[in-house]
């Protein structure tokens, strides 16, 4: 991954748009990642704990890796978003669209009673390639028994508009070991445990994001030391993200 460079050389970074309820672990994937590249705990995206009902993310928040020790940046972004809460109703699927086509600049608020239009400071009138999403990563904690109905709705919503997009999607699960002790004792047991593979296919049969497409992950959470079984699912996981977003982009070219 070190040595990645976009397939097409108009883009200047692939943009990973990250969805999914509040708490799943979307900041949480970013640190993880950045850790990884910078080899030490780092804490750029502010995460929410695990149990929290309010999303820290009000933003719509483009997060860089720097490449280490370095005023470098490695080809490749991860695009944040409030979580997709129901009570206080934060989230606004028109606005998700929109993002995925590349209209919402970065640091744009989201307003729970208002969506982005044409003619606002934040609305990107012509969009360049770069500004557009080019994989979509659906965030999920492994650990919930069932996903709330209208996130559901939410998440197929925003699914719909990227497949129309021909936008390719994926999806993380985390807190894998808090799901299954197995993998809690050894987090090697994941591709064994019985367990997760269930909580896996009925992760698809929900969301209709298919099985190879599903990934596992533990996000670095309490951990103050590196952990190269932590590491080597997120980099699995980021190989396979950035590959579909690459292949994706390369089709793209400048009106």
């Amino acid at each position: 991954m070190k040595n990645f460079q976009p397939k097409n050389k108009e883009i200047k970074a692939i943009r990973v748009l990250l969805h999914g309820p509040v708490g799943a672990g979307k900041s949480s994937f970013i640190n993880s990642v950045n850790n990884i590249f910078q080899g030490r705990m780092t804490h750029e995206a502010l995460a929410s704990f695990k149990n929290c009902e309010k999303t820290f993310t009000s933003k719509y928040t483009t997060y860089k890796i720097r490449k280490e020790d370095t005023e470098n940046f490695y080809p490749f972004v991860f695009t944040d978003i409030v979580g997709l809460e129901v009570k206080d109703g934060e989230v606004s699927v028109d606005d998700i669209k929109l993002a995925l086509k590349g209209h919402v600049k970065d640091d744009y608020k989201f307003n729970p009673k208002s969506s982005l239009s044409d003619g606002d400071p934040d609305y990107i009138s012509f969009p360049s390639i770069n500004d557009r999403v080019h994989v979509l990563v659906c965030i999920y904690d492994a650990n919930v028994l069932q996903i709330m109905p209208t996130i559901l709705q939410n998440m197929k919503e925003i699914r719909k508009a990227a497949s129309d997009l021909g936008i390719p999607q994926l999806a993380i699960l985390t807190h894998i070991d808090a799901a299954c002790g197995e993998i809690e004792r050894d987090l090697r047991n994941v591709y064994k445990s019985k367990h997760l593979k269930k909580k896996m296919k009925d992760f698809e049969s929900s969301v209709e994001i298919p099985l190879n497409c599903t990934l596992p992950v533990k996000n670095y959470s309490y951990e103050i030391e590196m952990d190269s079984d932590v590491d080597a699912l997120i980099l699995d996981a980021l190989k396979l993200i950035i590959d579909f977003g690459d292949d994706y982009a390369a089709k793209l070219r400048i009106p």
